[in-house]
């Protein structure tokens, strides 16, 4: 079988744009990488037990505003009732969750740019993740402004608002 040259170009990469500024950082390190897994375990099988929607993973675009706004969260998740937005390319709307894993050079776009941009988007939920401190924060939307839900370190148990009965002990992801 003879394939095209053209069909095998790369058709995505690790730019976003956040409030119409390119950015782009060097691929996630494998710690990263198996902090992401354990989550995305986690999460897909509360999410398939529950029939509540779906869960993806990094690189995926999400686009608020074409041109303007368009991120690559580490995880994704879409409820059932939202699925609309995932089209056959990217998502183009909403999640109701989205994690970020924290990294030395994404300190800033994470916790500030990023957390700014899904609260005025209305993300209900936004899980960011300290590796270098073994921590896990999750904020919920509430009255249009994310308020700390739960925080755990070590032995203690992180727990979900939006998808209720989603706990986990953050150790558990770091180890």
């Amino acid at each position: 079988m003879i394939y095209k040259e053209e069909a095998f170009l790369q058709d995505w990469d690790l730019t976003q744009i956040i409030n119409g500024k390119e950015v782009m950082f060097p691929s996630p390190k494998i710690r990263h990488q198996k902090i992401s897994k354990k989550l995305h375990k986690i999460i897909e099988n509360f999410v398939e037990r529950g029939d509540h929607g779906e869960i993806y993973y990094a690189p995926l675009d999400v686009i608020f505003e074409e041109n303007i706004n368009r991120v690559q969260p580490d995880l994704i998740f879409i409820s059932k009732e939202n699925l609309e937005i995932a089209g056959d390319d990217w998502i183009r709307g909403v999640p109701e969750l989205l994690v970020e894993i924290v990294s030395k050079s994404s300190y800033h776009l994470d916790t500030i740019e990023k957390k700014e941009l899904y609260e005025r988007f209305g993300v209900k939920e936004y899980w960011i993740v300290f590796p270098e401190y073994e921590t896990i924060e999750i904020y919920f939307l509430k009255n249009g402004q994310f308020e700390l839900f739960s925080n755990a370190s070590g032995s203690q148990v992180i727990e979900s608002r939006l998808l209720a009965g989603l706990h986990f002990q953050a150790d558990f992801i770091f180890s």
